[in-house]
């Protein structure tokens, strides 16, 4: 027997794989998007983040809507802004100041983080267990829909 042989005792079983799984990260992810194991908890009243790995696609839908609305809302600000109206929002003024691209990546990071954030957590129940999460979604969606319905009212009023 060779020394990097093994005595047939210690020999690995034939199910075994020779690499471990979940090493190749982009394969797991690639696999699991396409095939989810966990499309809802596993135990009753199981309400935590990790219990859930599929999200139903019109979270998505929104998700991207969302996105979509608030690049349209810094364009019409921009847009609105050489006509002469002024930045509202205390926290975006400064940055508008200084830098337009610093402006449009805050916007868009915060945006999208939150959207990011609030679609994980679209199943659970907020609010005293009143309220799912996922409601938030539509909220912010018609929130930035009425926003951006102002805004071009803005722009044909001037």
């Amino acid at each position: 027997m060779e020394v990097n042989e093994r005595p047939p005792s210690m020999a690995e079983p034939p199910e075994r794989r020779r690499t471990e799984r979940r090493r190749s990260v982009l394969r797991a992810l690639f696999y699991g998007s396409l095939k989810p194991r966990r499309r809802g908890p596993r135990r009753a009243g199981e309400s935590a983040v990790s219990s859930v790995d599929w999200h139903h696609p019109q979270w998505l839908a929104i998700a991207l809507l969302i996105v979509a609305f608030s690049c349209s809302d810094g364009f019409l600000t921009l847009v609105l802004l050489e006509d002469g109206a002024y930045e509202v929002n205390p926290l975006m003024a400064p940055l508008l100041r200084d830098s337009v691209v610093a402006f449009a990546l805050v916007k868009i990071g915060l945006t999208a983080t939150g959207v990011v954030l609030l679609t994980q957590l679209a199943r659970v129940r907020a609010f005293g267990r009143r309220l799912p999460v996922g409601v938030l979604l539509y909220v912010v969606l018609a929130v930035y829909g009425a926003l951006i319905l102002y805004e071009f009212r803005l722009l044909n009023g001037s």
